[in-house]
């Protein structure tokens, strides 16, 4: 289950972390091992994986790619509940157009747009 704007299981301290992305930290460790990457298409639980790719045409080519800590869809403010298939179609977009000039962009645009939105 995920949790929502002002959502009553939310303490603090993960509010804080929240509003200033350091919630992400701990997936660092995850790019320092070689799981994943700075930058490429966000992964999904399984649970939504096998909805998702039921319902929307050409979601498990995102799966060919390393997760990425931030992603196109991500630098483009599409991220907690925006539209699935918008996410899909940036990672797609990612996936197909991928260039170190892209990845320096997405780098930029996420710290240029550090604060979350949804809190």
């Amino acid at each position: 289950m995920s949790t929502r704007v002002h959502d009553a299981r939310l303490l603090r301290i993960g509010s804080f972390m929240r509003r200033w992305n350091l919630d992400e930290l701990p997936q660092f460790w995850n790019v320092l091992r070689g799981d994943m990457s700075l930058v490429g298409p966000r992964p999904e639980r399984p649970y939504h994986v096998d909805q998702l790719a039921t319902i929307i045409p050409h979601y498990l080519p995102r799966h060919l790619v390393k997760p990425g800590m931030t992603g196109w869809a991500q630098a483009n403010r599409l991220r907690g509940e925006s539209d699935m298939e918008k996410r899909i179609q940036h990672d797609i977009y990612y996936i197909e157009n991928w260039s170190l000039w892209l990845d320096a962009q997405i780098i930029l645009l996420t710290f240029a747009r550090w604060k979350n939105n949804e809190q």
